[in-house]
């Protein structure tokens, strides 16, 4: 995108308003869809995402003193720290703590920043949808600050600043599944994320095919707690594994291994296990499917992942169950399953194009019915990954 289409953007506008002058650079990062892989990543598995056409916009300019200000025009959030004193921010900013995190990596990693800076975000990314918009947020934020203060960070390094931002800085003990997708995606393909050793590959989607997206806008109030805990019981589960297995992480193991040692496992840690390796076992067989372009397979391990979250991994609802039965109903519905982390959140569809609007509003219909409540309609497309705007 040149220049003078780039001065046009809302997020620029924002920060003329907010700030008298234009921004020097503008950088902007795309939210992502979990394809299948659900919580296979922290534990060193495959996972299949792709960008969404929401994204996360970044202006930044460099100021003169040691302040840095923050505005988000989503959230109608404005915090001004100084850069000698990047703590994590309360609830109320809470949003801040992405960029800081970023920000505080970045400096660990080499990055040299002498003066304060001005940064305001932009969003058309849902929040609360497991489409991750922090992700986007931390790419979008990582790349503005690469361009603004001359750090040479790669693809992979800006992916891996995100994820230690949010593990070590936010404290939510996520994988590289979000940044990854975030920072490689390409229209038109899927993200492979080889969590074990970071590496990261693209795969075709079959012509023919579209994504929904129905978010319930229900989020457990507990969800980070309650993903700290999954992440703590797959652990654990490792743990007692290993003494039976040379692996590192859950994703070694195949469904069968796990099966093996049911009773030297709790309830609890058995599910978690069982889902883990099974859903490893998805991912790989769903490459296989839509390089062969057999989305009657591929839909169907959709929906066994979405039962395998339901009552293996505990990390569905009500309402996203419902959300899922109903797509069942739609024979130009190839599969459906939630999306991101889980405990609330949205449901993706993968659909022929015969899959309309109005059969969305049926679905949405049947949601209503059951819950008093709406769910908001996504018709995405893919889009390509975080970069520089100008």
């Amino acid at each position: 995108m040149g220049y003078h289409v780039s001065k046009a953007l809302p997020v620029t506008q924002h920060y003329v308003e907010a700030f008298g002058r234009e921004p020097e650079h503008v950088a902007s990062a795309p939210g992502r869809i979990e394809f299948i892989g659900n919580h296979t990543d922290y534990n060193g598995g495959l996972v299949l995402g792709a960008a969404i056409d929401r994204r996360i916009w970044a202006a930044i300019g460099r100021r003169t003193d040691r302040q840095i200000h923050l505005i988000s025009t989503t959230l109608g959030g404005k915090l001004v720290v100084d850069l000698d004193n990047l703590d994590r921010q309360d609830e109320i900013n809470d949003w801040a703590n992405y960029p800081l995190g970023v920000l505080t990596m970045m400096q660990r990693e080499g990055l040299k920043v002498d003066v304060g800076f001005n940064l305001v975000v932009d969003s058309t990314v849902p929040l609360g949808a497991g489409l991750s918009s922090s992700a986007a947020l931390e790419l979008a934020s990582a790349y503005a600050l690469a361009v603004t203060y001359g750090g040479d960070f790669s693809k992979k390094d800006l992916a891996r600043i995100g994820r230690r931002a949010e593990n070590e800085f936010v404290g939510m003990p996520c994988g590289i599944l979000d940044q990854g997708v975030s920072a490689f995606a390409e229209k038109d393909h899927l993200v492979l994320v080889n969590a074990k050793d970071e590496t990261f590959d693209t795969v075709p989607i079959p012509a023919g095919t579209r994504f929904w997206i129905f978010n319930s806008h229900k989020k457990h109030a507990l969800v980070d707690s309650l993903y700290a805990a999954r992440h703590r019981e797959c652990m654990e589960a490792r743990d007692r594994l290993a003494q039976y297995f040379s692996i590192e992480l859950l994703a070694d193991l195949s469904p069968e291994q796990v099966e093996t040692h049911k009773d030297d496992l709790s309830d609890v840690l058995f599910r978690r296990a069982l889902h883990i390796a099974s859903e490893h076992a998805r991912v790989k067989e769903m490459m296989q499917q839509l390089r062969a372009g057999n989305l009657e397979r591929a839909g169907q391990l959709l929906f066994a992942s979405h039962e395998s979250s339901r009552m293996l991994f505990e990390n569905s609802t009500p309402e996203l169950d419902l959300l899922v039965e109903t797509l069942k109903t739609f024979p130009e519905v190839y599969g459906a399953r939630l999306t991101g982390g889980g405990f609330g959140g949205a449901v993706m569809a993968l659909t022929s194009t015969r899959f309309d609007r109005q059969q969305a509003e049926q679905v949405a219909d049947h949601y209503e019915r059951a819950f008093s409540d709406r769910p908001d309609i996504l018709n995405t497309e893919t889009d390509d990954g975080a970069g520089i705007l100008f």
